[in-house]
Formats: C-alpha cells, sequence, structure tokens
C-alpha cells in the first residue's frame, strides 16, 4: 500500500480521486490548500503527491517550490484545467512525474499513478532551455520518457486546431521513439537530444540520437520500405527481431507533417508542420 498526499480545494473532485485511489488501495492523505499540504509533508511521510494547479493563496508550481526545498525527490503529479505555457514549463522545471488535464477519467488517473510508481522519467530529464518559444532537452534511451513528453509539449499547441496537434504529436513519438530505440539502443545511459521550436508560420522539431545513422535501403522493418502489394511485409519482420509492434512511423509522419528531412548520417532529423 502506497501513502499519496492530495492536494486539491475542489470538493467534488477530491471525493472522487480520493475513492479512486482508496480503491485501488491507496492510503490517501488529504489536503484543501497549499498550507495544509505542506504541513502534511512535514509530518507524514507519502511516496506520491498529487497537486492542483489552481488553489488559493499559493498556485501549485509555488507549492511544488516549496516541496522541493523539503523532499527534493518526491514523485508529483499535476492537476490543471488549462495546460497554459506557464504552467506546463514551470512544470517541467519542477520535474513532475505526469500532467493530467481536466476534464480526465479516473482510468487516465489511475494509469497516471501506475506509471509515476513504476518510475519517474521527467527526473533524469535535463532541461537544457524551457520558453515557450524554444524547447530543449536531453533525454534518457528509455521509451517510458515519451509520454509524458508527448503530454506536455503539446499542451504548449493549445492554440493550434487539433488535427495540428494530433499530428505533431503523432510524428514526435514515432521519431523519438525510433531514435531511442534504434539510435540509443534503449540504453538509459545515453540521451536522444529534443529542441521543439515555435515560429510564427511553423513549429520545428530536432532530434538528434546518439547512434550510428542509418542506411534507409536497409530498413526492412519499417512500412517506409515495403514492397508494393505488400503494405504489412515489415510486421512478420519486426516480429521475427522481437522488436515493438509498430514500423510505420517514417511513412505516416512524411504524409503528416510539411517537411522531414534527415542529416547525412542520418541519427538527426527535422520536421516542419507549418501553420
Amino acid at each position: 500500500m502506497s501513502r499519496i498526499l492530495l492536494v486539491d480545494d475542489d470538493p467534488e473532485l477530491h471525493r472522487l480521486i480520493t475513492t479512486a485511489l482508496k480503491g485501488d488501495g491507496h492510503e490517501v492523505l488529504s489536503a484543501t490548500n497549499a498550507a495544509a499540504g505542506l504541513e502534511l509533508l512535514a509530518r507524514e511521510p507519502v511516496e506520491l503527491a498529487i497537486i492542483d494547479y489552481i488553489m488559493p493563496e499559493m498556485n501549485g508550481l509555488q507549492f511544488l517550490d516549496r516541496v522541493r526545498d523539503i523532499l527534493p525527490m518526491l514523485p508529483c503529479i499535476m492537476i490543471t484545467a488549462h495546460g497554459t505555457p506557464d504552467t506546463v514549463l514551470g512544470a517541467m522545471r519542477k520535474k513532475i512525474c505526469d500532467f493530467l488535464v481536466k476534464p480526465f477519467s479516473i482510468s487516465e488517473l489511475r494509469a497516471s499513478v501506475s506509471t509515476v510508481f513504476e518510475s519517474c522519467p521527467m527526473v533524469n530529464i535535463e532541461i537544457v532551455s524551457a520558453t515557450p518559444d524554444w524547447v530543449e532537452l536531453r533525454i534518457p534511451c528509455d521509451l517510458s520518457a515519451v509520454p509524458v513528453l508527448q503530454k506536455l509539449l503539446i499542451q504548449l499547441k493549445n492554440d493550434l486546431p487539433e488535427t495540428t496537434r494530433e499530428a505533431i504529436a503523432y510524428a514526435f513519438r514515432e521519431m523519438l521513439n525510433n531514435a531511442i530505440e534504434h539510435g540509443g539502443k534503449l540504453d538509459p545511459a545515453k540521451q536522444v537530444e529534443v529542441a521543439c521550436l515555435r515560429l510564427k508560420r511553423a513549429i520545428i522539431y530536432w532530434i538528434k540520437d546518439p547512434g550510428e545513422g542509418f542506411d534507409p535501403a536497409s530498413l526492412e522493418h519499417a512500412a517506409v520500405n515495403n514492397p508494393a502489394g505488400e503494405p504489412f511485409r515489415h510486421v512478420a519482420i519486426r516480429d521475427e527481431k522481437g522488436l515493438r509492434a509498430g514500423g510505420f512511423g517514417i511513412l505516416l509522419t512524411n504524409q503528416l507533417v510539411d517537411e522531414l528531412v534527415y542529416n547525412e548520417r542520418r541519427n538527426e532529423l527535422v520536421f516542419v508542420k507549418y501553420l
């Protein structure tokens, strides 16, 4: 059984979260404001804190500042109704483990808590730059880091049409998965470098993996090289090689973004989505 601190001033949401987590066997310590949450942390051991961003007197990021003074490595999940750039970037700098945007489902909450108890990939992510126009990160070659990063970065683009955000999110996920799996060989001691640039008329992603690059003609495990008439040949090859399901990343990314280019070694790529 794990002890979880919930800091939230919404009575109905508080009740729903508490009921769900207790039903999963967790012990929940409740605080309806930041001051009460800090008092509980000072006297009670907890293994996870779930923090609402909007609270009276002290918002979630200010609360996290105080938490990090007391418990610098405490895993934290932030809840917010609006993923504004300041909120998202502040949460990244405070090394939160996940980010739940209201309205979220109980299944999403449970999945988030379960994932955090398995690992908190944000702890090992190095933040080089975190401004709304230029986010630059160094990410360990661990696939568990991808979902939370995708979730955080897509919140920076809430002003864009949903179809555009979904296209960018898919392309980023697939290209980062490839960089981690094939370039970094799933070695968490290695890092993938990522930059996301927001321009007036375009969004640009740059990804550099630590590998030696690849020959495009040798990608028999990727859908982009399937012969005419055999659109799923790569699926059997991936199964033989013990690779994760997929292989459509490059093919679909080419269709979803406006430009996708590689360097000569093909261990760096840039993709562009025009606005």
